[in-house]
Protein backbone atom coordinates (compact mmCIF):
# COMPACT_ATOMS: atom_id res chain seq x y z
CA UNK A 1 0.00 0.00 0.00
CA UNK A 2 1.38 3.03 -1.08
CA UNK A 3 2.04 6.37 1.54
CA UNK A 4 0.84 8.87 -1.30
CA UNK A 5 -2.19 11.09 -0.58
CA UNK A 6 -2.77 9.50 3.19
CA UNK A 7 -2.49 11.31 6.54
CA UNK A 8 0.71 10.84 7.47
CA UNK A 9 1.94 8.30 10.41
CA UNK A 10 2.39 9.73 13.93
CA UNK A 11 5.59 10.06 14.97
CA UNK A 12 6.93 11.51 18.77
CA UNK A 13 10.58 10.83 18.53
CA UNK A 14 13.91 12.53 20.42
CA UNK A 15 15.67 15.54 18.62
CA UNK A 16 18.98 16.30 18.67
CA UNK A 17 18.08 20.10 19.28
CA UNK A 18 17.09 18.28 23.07
CA UNK A 19 12.99 18.32 21.95
CA UNK A 20 10.76 16.17 21.65
CA UNK A 21 9.10 15.93 17.74
CA UNK A 22 5.70 15.09 16.99
CA UNK A 23 3.86 15.20 13.83
CA UNK A 24 1.10 16.93 14.91
CA UNK A 25 4.25 19.77 15.60
CA UNK A 26 3.93 20.36 11.85
CA UNK A 27 0.60 19.86 11.20
CA UNK A 28 -0.06 23.31 9.01
CA UNK A 29 3.71 23.11 7.34
CA UNK A 30 5.41 21.36 5.20
CA UNK A 31 7.75 18.84 5.80
CA UNK A 32 10.82 16.54 4.60
CA UNK A 33 11.86 13.57 6.05
CA UNK A 34 14.92 11.70 4.71
CA UNK A 35 15.32 7.80 6.26
CA UNK A 36 18.59 6.99 6.11
CA UNK A 37 20.52 4.13 7.82
CA UNK A 38 23.52 5.61 9.65
CA UNK A 39 25.29 8.31 11.29
CA UNK A 40 28.88 8.98 9.86
CA UNK A 41 28.73 6.36 6.91
CA UNK A 42 29.57 7.62 3.63
CA UNK A 43 26.47 7.48 1.67
CA UNK A 44 24.63 8.81 4.92
CA UNK A 45 27.25 11.85 5.25
CA UNK A 46 27.16 12.35 1.18
CA UNK A 47 23.64 12.63 1.46
CA UNK A 48 23.02 14.80 4.77
CA UNK A 49 25.49 17.38 3.85
CA UNK A 50 23.60 18.05 0.79
CA UNK A 51 20.37 18.59 2.01
CA UNK A 52 22.69 20.83 4.43
CA UNK A 53 23.62 22.80 1.12
CA UNK A 54 20.81 23.06 0.13
CA UNK A 55 18.61 23.83 3.07
CA UNK A 56 18.43 27.59 2.49
CA UNK A 57 16.92 26.80 -0.85
CA UNK A 58 13.88 24.24 0.90
CA UNK A 59 13.82 27.32 3.84
CA UNK A 60 12.91 29.58 0.81
CA UNK A 61 10.51 27.26 -0.28
CA UNK A 62 8.79 26.63 2.69
CA UNK A 63 10.05 23.36 3.83
CA UNK A 64 11.79 21.96 7.04
CA UNK A 65 14.08 19.34 6.85
CA UNK A 66 14.06 16.37 10.09
CA UNK A 67 16.78 12.91 9.41
CA UNK A 68 15.28 10.07 11.36
CA UNK A 69 17.78 6.65 11.69
CA UNK A 70 18.01 4.42 14.57
CA UNK A 71 21.16 6.41 15.72
CA UNK A 72 21.49 7.38 19.36
CA UNK A 73 21.34 10.97 20.16
CA UNK A 74 25.17 10.71 21.11
CA UNK A 75 25.94 8.97 17.35
CA UNK A 76 23.61 11.91 16.25
CA UNK A 77 25.36 14.96 17.35
CA UNK A 78 28.44 13.26 16.36
CA UNK A 79 27.54 13.47 13.21
CA UNK A 80 26.11 16.92 13.40
CA UNK A 81 29.08 18.20 15.25
CA UNK A 82 31.55 16.33 12.14
CA UNK A 83 29.70 17.20 9.13
CA UNK A 84 28.83 21.17 10.47
CA UNK A 85 24.32 20.14 10.07
CA UNK A 86 22.02 22.27 9.87
CA UNK A 87 18.92 20.03 10.61
CA UNK A 88 17.56 18.25 13.63
CA UNK A 89 18.21 13.87 13.46
CA UNK A 90 15.12 12.14 15.33
CA UNK A 91 16.22 9.00 17.09
CA UNK A 92 14.15 6.00 16.22
CA UNK A 93 15.74 2.98 17.81
CA UNK A 94 13.05 0.48 17.80
CA UNK A 95 12.08 1.34 14.16
CA UNK A 96 8.60 1.75 14.96
CA UNK A 97 8.34 4.88 13.17
CA UNK A 98 10.77 3.76 10.04
CA UNK A 99 8.31 0.68 10.02
CA UNK A 100 5.12 3.17 9.65
CA UNK A 101 7.02 5.26 6.97
CA UNK A 102 8.16 2.05 5.09
CA UNK A 103 11.76 2.80 5.78
CA UNK A 104 12.41 -0.52 7.33
CA UNK A 105 12.69 -3.86 5.89
CA UNK A 106 14.13 -6.15 3.16
CA UNK A 107 16.79 -4.60 1.14
CA UNK A 108 19.70 -5.82 -1.01
CA UNK A 109 23.03 -5.32 -0.26
CA UNK A 110 26.21 -6.22 -1.78
CA UNK A 111 24.27 -8.48 -3.50
CA UNK A 112 22.09 -10.16 -0.12
CA UNK A 113 18.73 -9.58 0.77
CA UNK A 114 19.21 -8.37 4.51
CA UNK A 115 16.79 -6.55 6.70
CA UNK A 116 17.26 -2.75 7.46
CA UNK A 117 16.76 0.87 7.18
CA UNK A 118 15.85 2.00 3.24
CA UNK A 119 17.09 4.72 2.43
CA UNK A 120 14.10 7.14 1.53
CA UNK A 121 12.39 10.65 1.75
CA UNK A 122 8.72 11.80 2.62
CA UNK A 123 7.42 14.79 1.05
CA UNK A 124 4.15 15.76 3.94
CA UNK A 125 1.91 18.87 3.48
CA UNK A 126 -0.80 19.83 6.34
CA UNK A 127 0.30 15.61 7.40
CA UNK A 128 -0.92 14.43 4.26
CA UNK A 129 1.76 12.18 2.76
CA UNK A 130 2.08 14.01 -1.08
CA UNK A 131 5.45 12.26 -2.45
CA UNK A 132 7.07 9.08 -1.47
CA UNK A 133 11.56 8.64 -2.90
CA UNK A 134 11.46 4.65 -2.17
CA UNK A 135 14.42 3.97 -4.78
CA UNK A 136 17.15 6.19 -3.89
CA UNK A 137 20.68 5.16 -6.35
CA UNK A 138 23.07 8.33 -5.45
CA UNK A 139 22.31 9.32 -2.36
CA UNK A 140 24.46 12.44 -2.46
CA UNK A 141 22.14 13.78 -5.88
CA UNK A 142 18.73 12.88 -3.64
CA UNK A 143 18.69 16.40 -2.12
CA UNK A 144 18.66 18.22 -5.36
CA UNK A 145 16.33 15.69 -7.19
CA UNK A 146 13.78 16.90 -4.00
CA UNK A 147 14.42 20.58 -4.34
CA UNK A 148 13.79 20.53 -7.78
CA UNK A 149 10.76 18.43 -7.97
CA UNK A 150 9.49 21.10 -4.89
CA UNK A 151 10.28 24.06 -7.17
CA UNK A 152 7.00 22.70 -9.23
CA UNK A 153 4.90 21.38 -6.69
CA UNK A 154 2.02 22.97 -5.04
CA UNK A 155 1.49 21.97 -1.40
CA UNK A 156 -1.76 23.35 -0.97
Amino acid sequence: MSLIDTKAPHFDLEGSDGKRHRLDDYADKRLLLFFYPRDNSSGCTKEATAFRDLKPEFERLGFEILGISRDSMSAHIRFIDNHDLNMVLLSDPDAQVLKTYKAFGEKMMYGKTVSGIIRSTVLICHGIVRKHWTKISKAENHPAEVLEYLKTFHCD
